[in-house]
């Protein structure tokens, strides 16, 4: 008698993961639809030869829609949406592997791994010139104001210039790497008449200027290690005639007169003439024409 034993196979075992936490470096700048964990570091198996089905989960708040599977049964994970260092820095992802589709009725036998996701803050953003305001809600983008200043006509500044808001300054807003920055006057003194400091860019005097009217420099902070990396900002110096003499008041006292009860804005007038408003006069013996 010939007797055929057909063995059974029971879904007894659980899949497995060669590692069940890995560690991933993402730099920032990574293309969309890039792969940044490969299949094969993420292929689960199973002893009953069953089809593994993926499922990727987000363990951060606020850091979902950055990462997704492959398909169902691929589980190699590739970048979805564009990174940004100031929004996202790392993240935990949770693969889970079935062997079994999700909703089946039947037996299901899982397990898990975990992916530690950093992000590599990389060289995206031009240097700033400080201080600047953000003119959008993530602040990746800041814009200073034009920097002023002013010299005496005929005379040479022997110290660096003094500017409003503040000194020349450009910082890299990609802050973990911190390039360094060198600065350049790329136009607007024809003549020569200033210098910056390519390392400090305190703003000097060459020659002095020989005629009273305004100099619209445009000094350019640029990254050492990519010049392609460089922003602009706008410098207007002043030329004018030297001040000698400080200004003064035309009497040393003024008085004046109101009635009780007038309303706001109302004219105060000279104390013993009435009829005449009371003025407060100034000069300067600079412009004794004036």
């Amino acid at each position: 008698l010939e007797i055929i034993v057909t063995i059974l196979n029971v879904n007894d075992n659980s899949p497995e993961f060669e590692q069940t936490n890995l560690t991933a470096v993402v730099p920032e700048d990574t293309k969309v639809n890039a792969t940044v964990v490969a299949r094969e570091d993420l292929s689960a198996s199973d002893a009953d030869l069953d089809t593994i089905y993926y499922e990727l989960t987000t363990v951060v708040p606020g850091t979902d829609g950055y990462f997704a599977i492959k398909g169902v049964n691929n589980p190699e994970i590739y970048l979805q949406k564009a990174l940004d260092y100031e929004k996202i820095k790392w993240t935990i992802l949770v693969l889970c592997a079935r062997d079994r589709p999700v909703g089946s009725s039947d037996t299901t036998n899982t397990a898990n791994a975990t992916i530690n996701i950093f992000i590599e803050q990389t060289d995206t953003r031009p240097p700033w010139f400080l201080p600047c305001t953000f003119i959008n809600t993530d602040n990746s983008i800041c814009i200073s104001s034009p920097y002023t200043g002013r010299v005496n006509i005929s005379e040479i500044s022997t110290e660096p210039l003094i500017l409003e808001p503040g000194p020349i300054y450009a910082i890299d807003p990609d802050y973990t790497l911190n390039e360094k920055i060198v600065y350049s006057i790329v136009s607007g003194d024809a003549d020569e008449v200033f210098a910056v400091d390519a390392d400090t860019g305190n703003l000097t005097m060459n020659k002095a200027a020989t005629f009273t009217d305004s100099y619209l420099l445009q000094v350019m902070a640029t990254q050492v290690n990519n010049i392609q990396k460089y922003s602009i900002a706008i410098v207007e110096i002043k030329v004018i005639n030297k001040s000698d003499y400080a200004p003064y008041f035309e009497s040393k006292s003024y008085n004046g007169i109101v009635s009780a009860g007038l309303a706001p804005r109302s004219f105060v007038f000279q104390a013993g003439d009435p009829s005449s408003p009371l003025m407060i006069t100034a000069a300067d013996d600079d412009f004794p024409d004036v």
